[in-house]
């Protein structure tokens, strides 16, 4: 049976039919199946956890966008690093993950470096994925500068990696003038700050929290689950309350991370649940709305992460007896849908207030754009179009940067450093990035030191 569009249709196509390039789906996916990237990996593959997490990550991301395939050269029999992977042969996780081996870069394709690789800027755009502490993105080859590429802190090569398909999507798409012709990248110690400052207050990390509430188990609650499982936890170190009530789509599969082919139709708390236990994560079960119902019990834990978009969900956040809750959310329209923002809990404003249940969100009014038409025209009825029409533009990259600054703000919480009680900015310009800093308190919610 055909699934209805609405919940099948490739969420990064739908950028193209909102925004009125494209006169019909299928022209759409045209589009996607024309972008595609080459990563270049130097020696350090071999032996660097870092070097690895930032490969992984920008294979998982780049696979759901750019569909004319993810191509990397120069792996050699490497073994797995890191946590992310249960194989053994990093070629073996890149292939499970939607990449492709090859000998030489393509000329008209764009190129990613990762590690110490001299090659000549090819006709197409290439950058070098970077990082250093806790700030990672990615500088184009020509400017002919890096970072160490240290291992101070896990999820800087993955924020690196998500800073990477921004731009590459943004050159394909031809929508930013700026796109392989800069730097680009953010702090995740000091968001709003020069990313390519070196900053000696940066520490190693110690200290990981032990319990969290994942609300929410899509685009945003699936690359948590990615980023968590980048850090160095000891066995049996991190005890996880699953909470989502739906089910994976084939749409699921252009947005989140942890969604393939083969777990289509799968309870998303199942799939994570499956994810993160493999990778010795203990998890718990709520396969149920969030909601002004919910109630945490003493015993549970008292951190929550929520990645929804339901504002009557979000306005609840505060009455479900957490002590602390980070959440972060995603623009949606064609002009919004790179931008990101995270708010904490207890806060400035009550989420009551940011998300005020008498106010109903209007989504952008896009059922008058060609390839809407096209639709009504083949047969689609008013039903149908509403419900598409009404689906967010969604793509990987931005939810991994606005997870990489929800789950670095416990880390900050945890190894001295300042919360912070707002973030928003957009993938288009990190440079501009609007903040506001809270008052360091003690975390008190259950932690655990790193493995060594």
């Amino acid at each position: 049976m055909t699934e209805p569009l609405h919940i099948s249709l490739h969420r990064t196509a739908k950028y193209f039919m909102d925004s009125g390039r494209v006169q019909t789906i299928e022209e759409a996916m045209d589009l996607l199946k024309s972008f595609g990237l080459t990563i270049v990996v130097g020696p350090e593959i071999q032996t660097s956890q870092a070097a690895q997490v930032a490969l992984l990550t920008l294979v998982n991301l780049a696979r759901r966008t750019f569909l004319a395939g993810v191509e990397i050269v120069g792996l050699a029999d490497a073994p797995v690093l890191t946590g992310l992977a249960l194989e053994t042969c990093l070629a073996d996780t890149v292939s499970n993950l939607g990449g492709r081996i090859a000998s030489h870069a393509r000329s008209d394709w764009p190129v990613a470096v990762i590690g110490s690789v001299e090659m000549q800027t090819p006709k197409a755009r290439a950058w070098r994925v970077t990082w250093q502490g806790w700030r990672g993105g990615v500088v184009p080859i020509r400017d002919g500068w890096t970072m160490n590429d240290d291992t101070t802190m896990p999820l800087a090569p993955a924020l690196a990696a998500a800073v990477c398909a921004a731009e590459v999507f943004a050159l394909h798409a031809g929508d930013h003038p700026m796109a392989g012709k800069r730097a680009s990248g953010l702090s995740l110690w000091r968001p709003g700050a020069d990313w390519i400052e070196a900053d000696e207050t940066e520490p190693a990390l110690a200290f990981l929290p032990s319990r969290l509430w994942l609300i929410g188990l899509g685009n945003l609650g699936q690359a948590y689950s990615w980023l968590l499982a980048c850090l160095p936890y000891p066995p049996g170190g991190l005890e996880l309350v699953l909470q989502d009530f739906d089910h994976l789509a084939l749409s699921n599969d252009s947005t989140s991370v942890l969604t393939n082919l083969g777990v289509l139709g799968w309870m998303k708390t199942r799939r994570a649940a499956e994810w993160l236990e493999a990778r010795g994560f203990t998890t718990y079960l709520e396969e149920r709305r969030f909601g002004a119902w919910t109630r945490r019990q003493a015993d549970e834990p008292a951190v929550a992460l929520c990645g929804v978009d339901n504002g009557t969900a979000r306005a609840a956040l505060e009455e479900a007896g957490f002590d602390l809750v980070i959440e972060s959310g995603l623009g949606a329209g064609p002009q919004s849908f790179r931008n990101f923002a995270m708010h904490t809990f207890p806060g400035p404003r009550r989420a009551s207030e940011l998300w005020p249940t008498t106010l109903s969100a209007e989504a952008p009014t896009v059922s008058h754009m060609q390839a809407y038409l096209n639709l009504k025209e083949k047969g689609l009825d008013a039903c149908g179009l509403a419900l598409l029409a009404s689906r967010t533009v969604g793509v990987p990259f931005v939810g991994m940067v606005a997870a990489a600054l929800v789950i670095s703000d416990l880390l900050r919480r945890l190894n001295g450093g300042a919360p912070y009680e707002v973030i928003a900015g957009s993938t288009n310009c990190l440079d501009d990035m609007e903040v506001c800093v809270g008052t360091p308190k003690v975390y008190e919610f259950g932690f655990c030191r790193v493995a060594r």
